[in-house]
């Protein structure tokens, strides 16, 4: 059989056009959003999809919303012509792959750069990088730059261009990985925002690997969902999506959780970095035996990792899997979060451990 090549879309209303003649017939729409570079995780979410719908959009678009200036969006792993091969030799495939240009407007020349540097890699061809949509001069004259939340930049549009809108999930994103990447959830939740408007899906898949991201897509869902009932008129846009759906960790045959970033693991960090799957393995193999102290279960997975070679990023709360507030006893359904170094890479895991 002849692999399945999906239709490439980088126009926000090619993209959605689609989708409305599609829904027009009846068809059900998945939607698996990432930020390329595949791997057997997203395969996954595109699995589960089908399982769900009779159509499958993946977008690939590397979200500069959610990097700081001093974060890793210029050398993040991309390979636009590996993906569509993955998504080719796939069993069922996909239909469309949505890779858009620019889904902001930066005014701010550094950020800038570094987003069309990243994109000249991700392309097919130089025609496709020429898009009336990207902006392919910024004045920074234009725009006042400032600084905000422990370094991030923002800028607050004058005469230029500029993004000034977030959509935030604000309870949700201040712990765990927020404390660290403060500017992290609100690039996250903006550009689902922006995607689920554009693509118009019937259900669409996140993985649990990051636990905090995927409740905080859960929690803005819900909340936008209850909106859109309420103020729901006959027409295309008469609701925001039907189902957002969580899929679980998946992982290397080491236990590892699959990334992305893993590719930038030397041999040896890679070896000690399987310190976090089994640390928390043997954390839920206590608790499951009636250890209910937290603090017990935490200073286990700490010392671990710390003999193993990685640095703490956080480790110190244990959370209620619906609000990810602490707990100091585990008497309900809880997940251990953790976020480690090894190297310059910065690797996160999480184990539900149910009360």
């Amino acid at each position: 059989m002849a692999a399945k090549e999906p239709l490439v879309i980088t126009d926000k209303d090619q993209m959605r056009n689609w989708s409305r003649a599609m829904r027009s017939q009846g068809k059900a729409i998945g939607f698996v959003p990432t930020m390329g570079y595949l791997h057997q995780g997203h395969l996954s979410l595109i699995r589960e999809a089908h399982e769900h719908a009779d159509l499958i959009v993946v977008s690939i678009y590397i979200n500069p919303g959610q990097f700081s200036p001093t974060e890793d969006l210029s050398t993040y792993p991309s390979d636009f012509d590996g993906d569509i091969q993955k998504l080719m030799a796939f069993p069922g495939g996909v239909d469309v792959v949505f890779h858009p240009h620019n889904l902001y407007d930066y005014g701010i020349n550094s950020v800038m750069n570094n987003y069309q540097k990243l994109q000249l890699g991700n392309q097919r061809s130089q025609s496709q990088v020429l898009n009336p949509g990207l902006p392919h001069k910024t004045n920074s004259k234009n725009c006042n730059v400032k600084e905000e939340e422990n370094g991030a930049v923002s800028c607050e549009e004058e005469k230029g261009i500029g993004h000034e809108t977030w959509v935030r999930v604000e309870k949700l994103e201040k712990g765990l990985c927020g404390k660290s990447r403060p500017i992290f959830f609100r690039g996250v939740a903006t550009i689902v925002t922006k995607l689920f408007n554009i693509v118009e899906p019937d259900i669409a898949m996140f993985g649990k690997k990051d636990y905090q991201q995927w409740r905080i897509i859960q929690r803005m869902y819900n909340r936008l969902q209850e909106e859109s009932k309420k103020h729901a008129w006959e027409g295309p846009r008469s609701r925001f999506i039907y189902k957002v759906i969580g899929s679980e960790v998946v992982r290397d045959d080491d236990g590892l959780a699959m990334s992305s970033r893993n590719v930038h693991l030397s041999r040896e960090e890679r070896k000690k970095a399987l310190s976090i799957n089994r640390s928390l393995l043997r954390a839920k193999s206590a608790a499951e035996k009636g250890e209910i102290d937290c603090g017990k279960l935490r200073d286990l997975v700490i010392q671990a990792v710390n003999e193993a070679g990685g640095r703490i990023d956080y480790a110190e709360q244990i959370v209620d899997q619906e609000s990810l507030e602490a707990v100091e006893q585990i008497n309900a359904p809880v997940v251990f979060c953790l976020a480690a170094w090894f190297g310059k890479v910065r690797l996160i895991d999480n184990m539900e451990i149910d009360g």
